[in-house]
């Protein structure tokens, strides 16, 4: 195979690696706390020894979102939307992680936890516990926790030191290897959760358009094909 047909199956594996990150942003269009990731084409350069470099597309990296969605309003007690900067800090078996997605729930114990069962963690990585017998609780925009009143705890909202260090782990959760600080310009909104920030109409559009450029990769790749047959066949039936 040239050169050529190497460039376009590289272009054609980024644009179905990318198809792949736009159905699974489309799937996620109604998961609470989810950030749309997008993926970026970067240039592969190679030095041919005695010749022209050789240049390839690759659709390696993947981008994500960070705009904040829409705040929709539940009226639970320990529904959580974060407005402004910052996140949620949680407790997993492969360490601290953040994530933005606020629907919480006090377990058995009384720590609040996830949907997975994960504790929710103030900022010194303590768990958050929520008296299971108070008849009230209230959470002030800086996430302190009152029970009847009384002061018991506080949420941690914290934000990554370096945001561009910060990496996707699962759907909702992110590592800050760098570390991560106190939020100051973010606050805690009780009885609300923060919608996913997927633009489904945008998505749409964008599969529709990676469909296309794909076939139309898949069709210079059969012409290709079919102008390779007929010149090994003409010089076959040349000699």
């Amino acid at each position: 195979m040239d050169s050529t047909g190497y460039i376009t199956l590289t272009r054609q594996s980024g644009l179905m690696r990318e198809m792949q990150v736009v159905a699974n942003n489309i799937a996620n269009t109604a998961t609470t706390g989810y950030r749309q990731e997008g993926v970026i084409f970067s240039e592969y350069v190679h030095g041919i020894q005695g010749g022209a470099s050789l240049s390839m597309g690759q659709g390696n990296v993947r981008q994500t979102s960070f705009e904040q969605g829409a705040l929709s309003e539940t009226g639970g007690t320990f529904d959580f939307a974060i407005e402004g900067d910052g996140y949620f800090l949680i407790e997993t078996a492969e360490g601290e992680r953040l994530t933005r997605a606020g629907g919480f729930s006090p377990n058995g114990e009384g720590d609040l936890v996830t949907a997975d069962g994960l504790r929710v963690l103030d900022v010194g990585g303590a768990p958050v516990f929520v008296p299971p017998d108070a008849r009230s609780i209230s959470v002030s925009p800086d996430g302190t926790i009152s029970a009847d009143g009384n002061l018991v705890g506080q949420i941690g909202l914290v934000q990554p030191i370096d945001a561009g260090d910060m990496t996707r782990r699962s759907g909702l959760m992110f590592d800050a290897p760098g570390g991560f600080e106190p939020a100051e310009n973010g606050r805690i909104l009780q009885g609300f959760v923060e919608a996913s920030n997927v633009n489904p109409i945008g998505q749409l559009t964008r599969m529709i358009e990676i469909q296309r450029a794909y076939e139309m990769g898949q069709s210079f790749l059969d012409s290709e094909d079919e102008r390779v047959r007929r010149a090994m066949d003409a010089m076959l039936k040349s000699n």
